[in-house]
């Protein structure tokens, strides 16, 4: 059967950008068709003007420690600078990313995508009809909004970066990477910042000393947490937005921002034409391979539910590409992904748990607390964390857990070494670098506690 392509992609996001790139390097004929703009989440409205935002919001923390240097600083910040500047950038890699897909020979269709069946799609603006020996769905996902009376009064992280102005106080619903990390940048540019979580303590999932650092960490910085509650309505009476929360406390607020969230972007698709079939999460369900439930159609990215981080796109992007475009299987291992939450103070983590750890037989634990040393001068009081966590005896580890300045650069380099399954033995033998807050992973002398059948001694 004759098609118009080898392979169209919908979404030119990371994971689908990497994925076209590759199989056009490879000879193959590949279109992508994407309705807004190249470059997807990551660099449009995520981590690339996220982490911009974290750098402004964080200079306020380097001011106030600079006096104790000797120092004197009389700084003032101005929002529509930071935010120009941020369009200025994501523009500059829009451009890189769409000169990336045109080099090897991909087409860029700029429209809107509709799978008609297993090798077809139809564009939304004039319902041509294109075929392809192979379909790729890379949508990404979109932040969730709870259905409750007055949601459209609030915004989401698309919408935070291009505000018109900082609000004087903003409530954000949520206790994930995107609620504290938007948290810090506002609290972080003088906005009075509050976070309503139903749970107990923000960043579910992830190590408690972790989660309790970090909450003592936004404490300090004036961020109010509010636990086990949630917002039930949103009125706009005057010039602020009301909230009323779950236990029928209301209170008002310059901006409202649901961070409780993304899902898959996977409606008005046509998958259903086709016969893709999702999961009970209403991802995109793949093999590992990231074939889906139709032999001719692939996913990878967000829109799968696998682990939601634009280097796991790009991986399974490229992994795509390696199997069906230049037949070399490959697929991707998401048993060990490094990961961090840009916060302040800021979290690097790869591996397990302590508490899952803990369930594995027989662990050592490591921790370190102390003042980082930029802070030594100065009567900052908030402390480093660094975790090690490692099988009985000097066994191997299973994971490593930072919380304080660098902590994601530190973890990219020390995800290595776990990856490549190295013991405590193997950091002991390592020579400490002096002074730098990394040294204390490779000189722990002795666990602070055990666990020992999988009871803490």
């Amino acid at each position: 059967m004759s098609f118009d392509y080898d392979l169209v992609v919908i979404g030119a996001g990371s994971g689908g950008v990497r994925a076209a790139r590759m199989a056009a390097t490879y000879g193959a004929k590949v279109a992508v068709i994407e309705e807004f703009r190249v470059g997807g989440t990551c660099v449009i409205r995520g981590c690339v003007p996220k982490k911009l935002y974290v750098y402004a919001s964080r200079f306020k923390d380097q001011f106030d420690v600079a006096e104790s240097f000797g120092w004197q600083v009389d700084a003032s910040f101005d929002w529509p600078t930071l935010v120009a500047a941020k369009e200025k950038e994501i523009t500059r890699l829009e451009h890189a990313y769409t000169s990336n897909l045109e080099k090897p020979g991909a087409e860029i269709i700029r429209d809107r995508a509709v799978v008609t069946g297993p090798n077809s799609v139809r564009l939304a603006s004039d319902g041509r009809e294109l075929t392809a020996k192979y379909l790729l769905v890379a949508t990404g996902a979109r932040p969730f909004i709870p259905d409750i009376p007055g949601a459209e009064l609030g915004i989401s992280s698309n919408e935070a970066f291009d505000l018109p102005a900082l609000p004087h106080s903003i409530l954000i619903e949520g206790g994930g990477y995107i609620a504290v990390e938007f948290a810090t940048i506002f609290a972080g540019l003088g906005v009075d910042t509050t976070i309503i979580y139903r749970g107990d303590c923000v960043l579910r999932g992830f190590d408690d000393d972790m989660r309790r650092g970090l909450e003592a960490g936004l404490i300090e910085r004036g961020i109010r947490l509010i636990y086990q509650t949630t917002i039930a309505a949103l009125s706009k009476p005057g010039e602020d937005v009301l909230a009323t929360f779950s236990d029928g406390v209301t209170a008002p607020f310059g901006a409202v921002m649901f961070a409780t969230g993304r899902q898959p972007n996977v409606e008005g698709l046509g998958l259903e034409t086709a016969g893709v079939r999702l999961n009970d999460f209403g991802a995109i369900a793949v093999d590992k391979y990231s074939q889906t439930s139709v032999p001719s159609i692939y996913a990878v990215g967000d829109v799968t539910g696998r682990a939601q981080l634009t280097p796991v796109a790009i991986r399974e992007g490229w992994y795509f590409a390696e199997t069906v475009f230049n037949d070399n299987p490959q697929a991707v291992d998401h048993s060990l992904i490094p990961t961090a939450v840009f916060s302040e103070p800021e979290i690097g983590v790869v591996g397990l748990t302590e508490d899952e750890a803990a369930t594995h037989g027989d662990i050592d634990v490591y921790v370190a607390r102390f003042r980082p040393m930029q802070n030594t001068l100065s009567t900052r009081t908030e402390r480093m964390v660094l975790k090690l966590i490692t099988e009985k005896d000097g066994g191997r580890v299973l994971g490593v857990h930072i919380l304080g300045p660098g902590a994601a650069e530190m973890i990219q380099l020390v995800a290595i070494a776990v990856g490549m399954g190295a013991s405590k033995a193997d950091f002991d033998r390592t020579i400490a670098l002096h002074p730098s807050a990394a040294e204390e992973l490779v000189t722990f002398k002795a666990p602070t506690y055990v666990y020992r059948d999988c009871q803490k001694v």
